[in-house]
């Protein structure tokens, strides 16, 4: 059988274009695909909810995929191991309360789940900025304000695009880049002890897995902050390569905003 280049490329085109304009309007749209993003994308998309989670680098998974030092094994504990064992990640215990995985087969996994579920997942989009709105004299995110990452990078002078969504989750990471951008840009307070971003603290594992999703809750109307961005925001420990919390606080997240949509 013939393959036509030409016909090759407007499949990928038409295929691509498709996707993104169905998430022009979304219910949830989530930023970082960590195992928190990939997590809350799942469950959301599970659920029949409208969901994109955009990714800056070419691949998802944060952290996840490297381990402890690329060491490709990762660590998760009792109240979270059911996060993985239900899409059929094999765990090994190790002590009490210590589980291991595989690191590739964990991260690929969620991946596929979340996107088999059907959340949209765009890679290589970075989120320049949010969309903000003003309803009964409150400020509120609505959606996100959108680029190519190769354009980021190289510097260039491209203008953005836009989604909306009806709720938005900040999940990327230790830089908590989104928050960073809300508050510089429009001075407003945070649902934080200061107002502000806290501020990530030196390693505490087993106060940083208890926290997370703690943590994990609207932070400015219409944002919800989850994984290490959520202890970032608030002020908590780090945690290492224990991935426990994380998954937890992308299920806790996904919850409240399902919930919270009706």
């Amino acid at each position: 059988m013939e393959l036509n280049e030409r016909l090759i490329t407007e499949a990928i085109v038409s295929g691509y274009f498709a996707k993104f304009k169905d998430s022009l309007d979304l219910d949830v749209a989530i930023v970082g695909g960590g195992p928190a993003g990939l997590t809350a994308a799942r469950f959301l998309a599970s659920w029949g909810r409208k969901t994109a989670l955009f990714e800056r680098k070419l691949s998802v998974g944060g952290g996840m995929w490297g381990g402890g030092m690329c060491y490709n094994i990762i660590v998760v504990q009792e109240e979270s191991r059911h996060l993985l064992e239900d899409v059929g990640v094999p765990l090994s215990k190790y002590g009490e309360n210590i589980y291991t995985a595989d690191a590739v087969a964990a991260t690929s996994t969620l991946a596929s789940k979340a996107a088999l579920a059907g959340a949209r997942i765009f890679n290589c989009v970075s989120v320049e900025d949010v969309v903000v709105r003003e309803t009964g004299g409150q400020t509120r995110v609505a959606g996100l304000v959108i680029n190519s990452s190769p354009v980021m990078m190289a510097g260039l002078h491209v203008d953005p695009l836009v989604i909306h969504s009806r709720f938005a989750v900040e999940a990327t990471g230790h830089d908590v880049e989104v928050l960073k951008t809300l508050v510089r840009k429009n001075g407003v307070r945070l649902n934080t002890p200061g107002g502000g971003i806290e501020g990530e603290k030196s390693m505490w594992a087993e106060a940083a897995e208890a926290r997370t999703p703690e943590n994990t809750r609207e932070i400015f109307p219409g944002l919800y902050v989850a994984g290490m961005a959520a202890n970032a925001a608030y002020g908590d420990h780090r945690m290492g390569p224990v991935f426990g919390g994380m998954l937890l606080s992308g299920e806790k997240a996904a919850r409240e905003i399902h919930a919270r949509l009706g």
